[in-house]
């Protein structure tokens, strides 16, 4: 009877502990979350009752499974099998636990300050410092269950003899990862890009859209996405619009013919920007800024919150004057002028005058030409005034 009550008697014991302190463990953490609504920290941490429940259950497992004697000739095994899972579930509680306080910690600074900048800076250093905490508990917790065996122990000693020049070999034959890696953190502390920074990058913009310990990901207008190594940032030159604001300044240009009226295509775009939602409303502007013999440049200036709205607001400032050009003022189109040359006076046949001093009904031709030539063509000749 013993040896059945005694088996029952533990692994119960474990579960029921288990499943008591996990629930007063939930019961707390929702109250202290409903106490403080300010801070999400507590509602985060009831993501780690499960493997908090699972360390708890393998503890209790693993030290009081001797008292049990079930499988006496598998007692090793069994309590390796234990260890192993203690410490996995152990790595899996500090993951959790390590997620919630840094996410917890970002959306709390998210919400009290204004800078979008600063926000996306300190989003970048968490994401990175998270995968550097993730990969070392990793690292850690694999080395720990690989020391439960014996013969990984003698292994292990006799490999610290030869990590120096192991260290040496690997280095050199991953210098481009260790590269990428310095790089990443060098971008995370530097403030070089962030996480949501618009880019200009081999001749395509677009927003960061995820950075690791090694690579970059860049979200371009059309959804397309650049896989970088993140050592291209810190050896390539590139834009970064939005690097202290993402507040940006656009132009249109018009290549216009000299006889356009500046004056009312200025208050006609004061006019159309009003009208356009992707303006911010902070400024706007017309200026002539060139001229050529044949056409004269016009510039429009406008203003937006962010490089992916000021793209909107020059398509439809572009799309507007044009159109009210073509029906207002048609004449201010840039045309190929077909007109005469008008000769300078000392080129001129017998100082002939200019067009627009020709006598009404006579024509240029007509004033160069002799009055006895034209007088021949009509089968006359000039008669002597009287």
């Amino acid at each position: 009877m013993e040896e059945v009550l005694r088996p029952v008697v533990v692994l119960g014991g474990a579960v029921a502990i288990t499943l008591v302190v996990g629930w007063c463990a939930g019961v707390a953490l929702r109250r202290t979350d409903a106490r403080h609504p300010e801070t999400p920290l507590w509602g985060m941490l009831r993501q780690a009752l499960v493997p908090f429940q699972v360390v708890l259950c393998t503890a209790l497992l693993r030290g009081s499974y001797d008292q049990a004697h079930l499988a006496p000739g598998h007692t090793v095994a069994i309590g390796r099998v234990l260890s192993l899972v203690l410490i996995g579930a152990t790595a899996w509680l500090v993951l959790r636990v390590v997620t919630a306080v840094v996410e917890a910690s970002y959306s709390r600074y998210a919400a009290t300050t204004r800078d979008p900048a600063r926000v996306r800076r300190v989003r970048t250093q968490i994401t990175l410092i998270q995968r550097v905490v993730f990969a070392v508990v990793c690292v850690v917790a694999v080395s720990a269950m690989l020391l439960t065996f014996p013969a990984m122990r003698t292994i292990g000693t006799s490999m610290l003899a030869s990590a120096g020049l192991i260290g040496i070999v690997a280095g050199i034959a991953a210098q481009s990862t260790l590269g990428n890696l310095f790089a990443g953190l060098q971008i995370a502390f530097g403030d070089m890009v962030r996480i949501g920074d618009t880019v200009v990058v081999n001749g395509e913009w677009g927003t960061v859209e995820e950075i690791t310990l090694t690579f970059l990901t860049v979200k371009t207008w059309d959804e397309r996405r650049f896989t970088m190594p993140v050592s291209y940032f810190t050896s390539q030159p590139f834009e970064n619009w939005s690097r202290t604001s993402p507040q940006m300044t656009g132009t249109v240009f018009f290549h216009l013919d000299h006889s356009a009226p500046v004056q009312e295509m200025r208050e006609k775009l004061g006019e159309i920007m009003p009208t356009i939602e992707a303006w911010d409303g902070r400024d706007w502007n017309l200026t002539v800024t060139d001229s050529t013999p044949s056409t004269m440049e016009v510039r429009a200036l406008a203003t937006a919150r962010d490089g992916d709205t000021l793209w909107t607001v020059r398509v439809q400032i572009r799309e507007r004057m044009l159109s009210w050009l073509r029906e207002e003022h048609p004449y201010a189109l840039p045309r190929i002028n077909t007109a005469p040359a008008i000769l300078p006076p000392q080129d001129r046949p017998g100082g002939a005058p200019l067009p627009h001093q020709q006598p009404a009904g006579r024509s240029a031709a007509d004033a160069d030409t002799p009055a006895v030539e034209k007088a021949a063509g009509h089968g006359l000749e000039k008669q002597p005034r009287k």
